[in-house]
């Protein structure tokens, strides 16, 4: 078994990467949304990805669903407080190889001051050399969490029944990671 400090380092390529959610809206529809600050890395054990760690640490005022005045609503008290709670941060505990190549990541996830473990349901596609040199790696994540569960209980009721936002948010993550190259030695 490898040490976590003897794994290379893989960043994730902003660019190249997402972290987005869907949440029901008016029992009716979905709304889809993205966070655009945040950082991350990858302790990727290439041989044995069980020895894999990952971290991330998400601005909560980056929301973005596209609409300024539903961003600022989240931003807000109501939802995220981002004032009270500026980042949510995702550690893993553990990874487990499941059928087909797929992985659970296990990890706790803090949000709004409440700590609550997770499962990410996770497709490794694999690594590859990228036009300079460098290496990628590519991963997909989804999970579903309970809004509630992390203290986030804004709702409105509707006269016809329903509440207007849903309890389950589903978390889409794609990453594309760059395996960092370490610093010479010094001499």
């Amino acid at each position: 078994m490898t040490s976590n400090a003897e794994l290379p380092v893989w960043a994730p390529d902003l660019v190249h990467s997402s972290i987005g959610f869907t949440v029901r809206h008016l029992v009716v529809s979905k709304v889809r949304g993205k966070f655009g600050r945040w950082t991350g890395s990858i302790l990727m054990d290439e041989h044995d990805l069980a020895n894999t760690q990952v971290d991330v640490s998400i601005e909560t005022a980056s929301v973005d669903t596209g609409v300024e005045q539903r961003d600022n609503h989240l931003r807000s008290a109501d939802f995220f407080d981002v004032e009270k709670y500026p980042k949510m941060a995702f550690t893993s505990t553990r990874v487990e190889k499941g059928k087909d190549g797929e992985l659970r990541l296990h990890g706790t996830l803090t949000l709004h001051g409440v700590t609550r473990p997770v499962v990410l349901d996770v497709e490794y596609a694999g690594t590859q050399k990228d036009p300079w040199g460098g290496m990628r790696a590519g991963f997909s994540a989804r999970t579903s969490l309970d809004r509630k569960d992390f203290g986030l209980t804004w709702n409105q009721l509707l006269e016809a029944g329903g509440v207007a936002v849903g309890d389950k948010v589903e978390i889409d993550i794609e990453i594309e990671g760059v395996k960092q190259v370490p610093a010479p030695a010094a001499v």
